[in-house]
């Protein structure tokens, strides 16, 4: 019988055919393990009893014969009487184990490591991934507080930790960054002294679109060694961080060209791509040339393959490479989805509604799994910026937001700062213009809310928002996020805090100011962390508030940056935004007997086909058209086409979510003030959203139209605050005009005799 030996975490022996060996107490086995960390030498019998006892009995070293036999009739039980030990042998003053070298796992695992160094990458993974998975525990684990032990456990947990950083610098090699994403998380966790694996992370983060997450690691890993060791990052950590800032080319390599992988780590530089004359590092054997240089480098001119082609053999190959690579039920599976979906959502379109298709499906899928952990990080991991407040799928928002709430009541505490901070965060994005359930009902009706009074403060407040009641558990959460984000010195994490915040500023009329400096710090962090896609959150909002407040020179230059972040990063949904923008814009100060703000609009409104966001779009371009054209009339300007009270009445138009406050303007355009009446006082408080202050001018107007003294004072209180913004500009999509102009016909109303 051959006997294998594993001390890969409990010490335990195996016979030839994988059946458990028994090792009876404790004392035989640690008798087994010392003389495994003497490896193959002869350990006196003096020496075992001292590491056995702190005190030993008059009767050690009868005790440790004994031992020694029950352990040879254990591992050589077919051994006869008298016959001498092959394995576990006498020999002078003690005993020595002459195991095989690659009978105990130990040895086999510094063995397979020290070969991986010398390997291909796609080997070395092999070997690396076989070998790890020979652990079961801390090394000789049931002995971490023997002195003969101690020297021995170290080099295991180093070599281990080394392991787990030579097969994610194999990951890289082979352009599987996602995949290396997960263990190398966990691994800095667990062991946040060691740079090498911060610098692993991070460029695996960089090289799955995730900049800004390797830009937050990056910092995370100085604080940390600034903080606790009073040491700053070395040279490979610091030169990092400055090629991710510059997006140097050589980090984008998403397959090493390299044969092996040096003792340090994966050698990164890609040899093909930089020259056959590039630097090589010393002791590193070059690359064998690929078949066809083209396949590596395109030629230029036209005989040479279009980079799209040759993009689409990489996507075609790193998939199909993941796919043999990662079992179809590994969690890394889940993670990467999301992080793909992420990329997905920005391109718009049919991508942004597949996104969110598949978005639920992978909570689902994380939930199922039990892993509150796992489930928050793939939740957290769709950090898609949002400018518009209007879910698309109110119903999977719910969804989402229900599932967050679950995964933050699991999740252990304490601990998991970041990842409760997205949940929140997420909560926080996903409620717009909406209360959580949790939250006490709103009133249902505008005749309950002007009965009740109105809850909103006509003071400007100095903090976004700062209510007097209860806040929602979104905006709760928003401002949690925050803190935790601040706390925590995370960037990308502060940019996705700051976002859900955006989504919550709208607790009153006249926020545009703080939305403003919500902007502002999203775009001055974004640009320092290369946070692309919050940067260009920032400017839209920007856009926004700066409209509100009727500037339109600095939203022109907000508008004009963001075009130039989505040309120079492909992201061709904020193009929606931008045209739209400008639409408002000729609304608002252009000639207003001009046909080009309508044209304008009928431009922007064709955009958003196709453009994947229905909460947007439905009922927008008729309510911007009825906006205009109600403008126009308050100016006394005359139309070119039907007058605005026509329009309205149209029955066939689809005013979408806009429709309760605008059915009583057009029942009144009908000639219909009774039903008006009672359409207006049945129509729910507008959401806090960012047509909020524009669908409160639509209530004054019908209000005045009806004689509503009640609704009329409502409107005047919720409208008071934004009294020097332009109504609905802060949407960046369409206005009636001063807020100011409103609020002086709602006065003029009150001021005329009840009756009148």
């Amino acid at each position: 019988m051959r006997a294998v030996f594993g001390v890969l975490g409990p010490v335990s022996a195996w016979d030839d055919a994988g059946e458990p060996i028994a090792l009876k107490g404790p004392r035989h086995r640690a008798v087994l393990a010392r003389l495994i960390v003497a490896r193959r030498r002869v350990v006196p019998v003096g020496h075992l009893v001292d590491d056995l006892w702190e005190e030993p009995p008059a009767g050690a070293v009868s005790a440790v014969r004994t031992f020694v036999a029950a352990l040879r009739r254990a591992l050589e039980p077919e051994r006869p009487p008298r016959a001498p030990a092959r394995l576990l042998v006498t020999e002078g003053p003690g005993y020595a184990l002459r195991a095989e070298p690659d009978a105990v796992d130990a040895w086999r695992f510094e063995r397979a490591v020290t070969a991986a160094a010398t390997l291909p990458p796609d080997d070395a993974l092999v070997r690396l991934d076989e070998a790890l998975g020979w652990w079961r525990g801390p090394g000789y684990a049931e002995f971490a507080e023997a002195p003969w032990a101690r020297a021995e456990r170290a080099k295991l947990a180093e070599l281990r930790l080394h392991a787990v950083e030579r097969r994610a610098g194999a990951r890289l090699a082979l352009g599987l960054a996602a995949e290396a994403v997960p263990d190398l998380d966990a691994h800095v966790t667990e062991h946040p002294w060691r740079e090498d694996a911060w610098r692993l992370l991070a460029l695996a983060l960089y090289r799955t679109g995730r900049q800004g997450d390797a830009l937050a690691v990056l910092r995370r890993a100085r604080a940390l060694l600034v903080e606790q060791l009073g040491v700053d990052p070395g040279p490979a950590l610091r030169q990092l961080e400055a090629d991710v800032l510059a997006q140097a080319a050589h980090l984008d390599v998403a397959r090493s060209d390299v044969t092996h992988l040096d003792a340090a780590g994966p050698v990164a530089t890609s040899l093909v791509a930089a020259g056959p004359d590039a630097e090589r590092p010393s002791g590193v054997a070059p690359a064998p040339a690929p078949a066809s240089a083209s396949e590596v480098r395109p030629a230029p001119g036209p005989d040479g393959p279009d980079p799209a082609g040759a993009a689409a053999r990489v996507w075609a190959r790193a998939a199909a490479d993941y796919d043999r690579a990662v079992s179809a039920g590994a969690r890394a599976r889940l993670e990467s989805t999301v992080g793909l979906l992420r990329n997905l959502a920005l391109t718009g379109g049919e991508g942004l509604e597949a996104a969110r298709a598949h978005r639920l499906a992978a909570v689902a899928a994380a939930e199922e799994l039990g892993d509150p952990e796992l489930t928050a990080r793939v939740i957290g991991a769709y950090d898609v910026p949002a400018i518009w407040t209007r879910a698309d799928d109110p119903e999977q928002a719910a969804r989402i937001v229900a599932a967050a709430e679950r995964t933050l009541a699991a999740l252990p505490a304490p601990g998991h700062a970041a990842a409760r901070a997205r949940l929140l965060a997420t909560i926080a994005l996903e409620t717009r213009g909406t209360r959580s359930p949790t939250d006490p009902p709103e009133a249902a009706d505008l005749a309950t809310l002007a009965a009740t009074g109105s809850p909103a403060s006509a003071a400007p407040a100095s903090r976004c928002p700062a209510p007097q009641v209860p806040a929602p558990r979104a905006t709760r959460a928003a401002r949690e996020a925050e803190e935790i984000a601040r706390r925590l010195d995370d960037p990308a994490l502060l940019a996705f805090a700051l976002g859900g915040r955006f989504m919550q500023c709208f607790e009153r009329a006249g926020l545009a100011p703080d939305r403003d400096a919500i902007g502002a710090e999203l775009v001055a962090l974004s640009a320092r962390h290369g946070l692309v896609a919050y940067e260009v959150l920032g400017h839209l909002i920007r856009v926004q508030a700066r409209s509100a407040l009727a500037d339109f020179a600095t939203a022109d230059r907000h508008a004009a940056a963001v075009d130039r972040l989505a040309d120079r990063h492909e992201l061709p949904l904020v193009g929606v935004f931008t045209q739209w923008y400008r639409a408002l814009r000729l609304a608002a100060t252009g000639h207003p007997t001009g046909p080009e703000a309508e044209a304008a609009y009928r431009a922007a409104a064709a955009r958003l086909d196709g453009a994947g966001m229905p909460g947007l779009e439905r009922g927008l371009p008729p309510l911007a058209l009825l906006c205009l054209r109600l403008t126009r009339e308050d100016q006394g300007a005359a139309l070119p086409a039907a007058r605005g009270a026509d329009r309205i009445a149209a029955r066939s138009t689809d005013w979408g979510p806009h429709a309760p406050w605008v059915r009583p303007l057009a029942l009144l355009a009908d000639g219909r003030r009774a039903e008006a009446a009672t359409a207006l006082r049945a129509a729910p408080p507008p959401p806090h959203d960012l047509l909020y202050e524009a669908l409160w001018c639509l209530i004054g107007r019908a209000a005045v139209g009806v004689g509503d003294r009640a609704v009329i004072r409502l409107a005047r209180s919720q409208l008071l605050p934004a009294n020097g913004e332009l109504a609905g500009a802060g949407s960046g999509l369409l206005t009636l005009g001063p807020v100011a102009h409103h609020l002086a016909a709602l006065d003029a109303a009150l001021a005329e005799p009840e009756g009148s």
